[in-house]
């Protein structure tokens, strides 16, 4: 079967920066939905006509990747008002920001905690790929058809692309 839109698409890949440092590497297939939200535009778009067994090596842009980076998105906070078990790595969705912190926080943001310091918490809302361009090496893996409840549900809830808030003491992002 080609890959159409709204088909689900199981793929391994290997995404490196431009110098070739490995970023992430899945080597055991994730099924993804496409024409849902579960994958970049650009690589749902590179994907289209392709099938079992494909690979395929694309160099995205941070505009067509995980965005420029937007030093505006940026906060330096007080330390106290977050826990005590805060550790670098941490995302905070930007509507649970706890109180005391800037009114000027963008609530429709992810935090990543880049920095600690005594006094002073360092908040990033940029995707942590924010900036850079990539290397994704693809294969696909297998291509089946949606099912209607999966096309309903718009993704198949594996957003290895998106940035999700994380439990506090969890540090991965997927």
């Amino acid at each position: 079967m080609k890959i159409t839109p709204q088909c689900v698409v199981a793929l391994t890949w290997t995404l490196k920066d431009t110098l070739g440092d490995e970023l992430d590497a899945l080597d055991e297939p994730v099924e993804f939905l496409l024409g849902g939200n579960d994958l970049l535009a650009s690589i749902e778009e590179a994907l289209q006509g392709h099938s079992d067994g494909d690979t395929l090596e694309l160099h995205l842009e941070p505009e067509n990747a995980f965005g420029d980076y937007d030093e505006n998105l940026v906060f330096l906070e007080p330390r106290t008002i977050f826990p005590a078990e805060l550790e670098e790595g941490m995302t905070f969705d930007g509507a649970a920001i706890p109180a005391g912190a800037s009114p000027q926080i963008p609530q429709e943001h992810i935090y990543t905690v880049t920095d600690i310091y005594p006094e002073h918490v360092v908040l990033d809302g940029n995707h942590p790929l924010g900036g850079i361009a990539i290397r994704l090496t693809l294969k696909v893996d297998s291509v089946r058809e949606a099912t209607q409840q999966e096309i309903a549900q718009g993704s198949l809830g594996t957003g290895f692309f998106k940035l999700q808030p994380l439990t506090p003491g969890n540090g991965t992002l997927h």
